[in-house]
């Protein structure tokens, strides 16, 4: 019973790739590249899909950014007429 638990958790196989330190840089190289290539792909989407969302929301209320931008170039322009 015990000797079949230790064949299924596969200990022998993970004493052998410890024992071989070339393959296990080797291994984890493979697998930090692969996890660095997959978090890089995965952002790129992720960051895509919120500027889509952003311009697609800022597109749609255009008009109150222009009357806020308006409003804002009116105060500048009042604070620098009230300095010189």
């Amino acid at each position: 019973m015990v000797s079949d638990s230790l064949e299924r958790s596969q200990i022998a196989d993970y004493v052998q790739l410890l024992n071989t330190p070339k393959r296990l840089i080797y291994l984890n190289l493979l697998a930090g590249l692969f996890r660095g290539v997959g978090m890089a792909i995965g952002f790129t989407l992720l960051t895509a899909m919120i500027i889509y969302v952003l311009t697609r929301s800022f597109v749609a209320n255009l008009p109150i950014i222009g009357d806020f931008l308006g409003e804002l170039v009116w105060i500048i322009q009042q604070y620098l007429r009230g300095k010189s």
